[in-house]
């Protein structure tokens, strides 16, 4: 049977290129080799959120009585939270299995590989078959890198997938990364109990954040009791009694640190290994499948999506990615647009960031205008107890508009979607200012900092030279 689309993979990007492309009319085949959902649903965003969820009202129960509230006995069972975690991964899940079912697409669960353009393989447990398509979509998704460090191979070092499945809370644990895997992981088990230090090479924790968010967020991340060791590396792991033993060197002097688990969050690579790029000759490196704007790779008729690419690893933009390529498979013109693709962090509180950094945008030489507005002078964030943050918007200094919203705050992921819908569609900060926010609301931090770009901010004494 020749299909319109075929895609390797039902990962965010994946199952959202099958659905867009049986909506065109399109017969589709959606080739899995686990499970639907991908790294996001199963082993990423949606287990940690959960997780995280469940760390947010223990930490509340702990804060009742600032509230006024009493609760006395209070505990929790990491046990049935991880079940919980489970629970709605299954729902979740089932629910894009209806979806594929409705849209009427096959499903076959194996691993696939290409045979040439227009023809791939795929091996099941009890054999294999070929299956024939006129465009095939590659959103094979990635995996966690592991580093040369020696003892990385202990059973207690551990990467994201692990962590997901344990059941007891470590007493202790060294995460290695202070990207935003690490960062969000060390969060959710310090709330738990476990003492966490954070062990980042570089000299920030998430380097690739706004300074002014990155200074402002390790203040609360030290006060849950995360430690954090900057401009530090892991030399090596060695086992011992009862965990192992983390070798550190932050360049003036070596270091060991005993613990129970090490968790290796150091990134993601692509997958790109045992797809058959040489066989059809499409171009790739380590780093990802090489793609146009319309996610084309150099081989006409096969696209790639996703965190195989190496191009914006989020769950989003592999969904809009997905779009885009099923779009183009079924005769249509859609181009990939990243100007506004937003970034969200998990931690408590959220970190979310769209556009440019004040950084780049002094690295560009661009001139700008940067305005910012603390969450303590808003109204609702005092009620709700989650005063810590800040909205700071950058403009084009000759134009107004907004080219980059970075985010520290209670709701931060939500709240972002102003700053994309405004960089996607050419707005100045003037058009959020003037447009009227609901009171009392957090969204009024937005407005207030978008004010603050021509020194108009009503709810904030500015400092003088600002």
């Amino acid at each position: 049977m020749q299909y319109d689309v075929a895609v390797i993979g039902g990962g965010p990007g994946g199952y959202v290129a099958a659905i867009r492309a049986a909506q065109l009319g399109g017969k589709v085949l959606l080739i899995e080799k686990d499970q639907l959902g991908g790294v996001c649903l199963n082993r990423g965003c949606i287990p940690t959120k959960t997780l995280l969820k469940s760390a947010e009202k223990w930490q509340e129960l702990k804060k009742c009585a600032a509230f006024g509230l009493q609760a006395d006995n209070i505990g929790f069972n990491f046990a049935a939270i991880m079940e919980r975690k489970n629970q709605v991964v299954r729902k979740l899940r089932g629910g894009i299995e209806q979806l594929i079912k409705s849209n009427a697409i096959d499903l076959v669960h194996g691993t696939a590989m290409l045979e040439n353009a227009n023809r791939l393989n795929v091996k099941q447990d009890d054999g294999q078959i070929s299956y024939e398509a006129k465009n095939i979509i590659l959103a094979t998704g990635s995996v966690p890198m592991r580093l040369p460090i020696p003892g990385q191979e202990l059973d207690d070092v551990i990467d994201s997938n692990q962590l997901l499945e344990m059941t007891e809370v470590p007493r202790s644990m060294i995460v290695i990364g202070g990207g935003a895997v690490g960062i969000e992981f060390a969060a959710i088990f310090q709330a738990f109990g476990c003492e966490v230090t954070v062990v980042e090479m570089l000299p920030t924790i998430l380097p690739n954040v706004d300074h002014d968010l990155v200074k402002r967020v390790g203040i609360p991340l030290r006060k849950q009791g995360i430690k954090m060791l900057t401009k530090t590396k892991v030399t090596s792991i060695e086992a011992s009694a009862d965990g192992v033993k983390v070798f550190l060197d932050n360049g003036k002097g070596l270091q060991v640190l005993a613990v129970e688990k090490v968790l290796i969050a150091t990134g993601r690579n692509p997958v790109v290994e045992g797809l058959g790029l040489e066989t059809v000759g499409a171009q790739y490196s380590k780093h990802g499948i090489k793609v146009n704007d319309k996610m084309e790779t150099n081989i006409a008729g096969i696209y790639a999506i996703g965190d195989t690419t190496g191009q914006e690893m989020w769950a989003h933009a592999a969904s809009a990615e997905g779009m885009v390529a099923a779009e183009n498979a079924m005769g249509g013109n859609s181009t990939m647009d990243y100007s506004a693709v937003p970034g969200c962090i998990f931690t408590t509180p959220e970190v979310a960031m769209v556009g440019i950094t004040e950084q780049a945008a002094e690295a560009q030489n661009i001139a700008i205008k940067v305005s910012k507005f603390n969450f303590a002078s808003n109204g609702k964030a005092v009620s709700m107890g989650e005063t810590d943050g800040l909205v700071k918007i950058i403009t084009n200094a000759d134009t107004g508009k907004v080219i980059g919203m970075h985010i520290l705050g209670a709701h931060a992921s939500d709240l972002i979607m102003e700053g994309a819908i405004a960089i996607r569609n050419g707005l100045t900060a003037e058009d959020i200012a003037k447009t009227i926010h609901p009171h009392p609301s957090l969204s009024e931090t937005v407005m207030e900092s978008a004010h603050g770009i021509n020194g108009d901010i009503i709810h904030q004494v500015l400092l003088k030279g600002r």
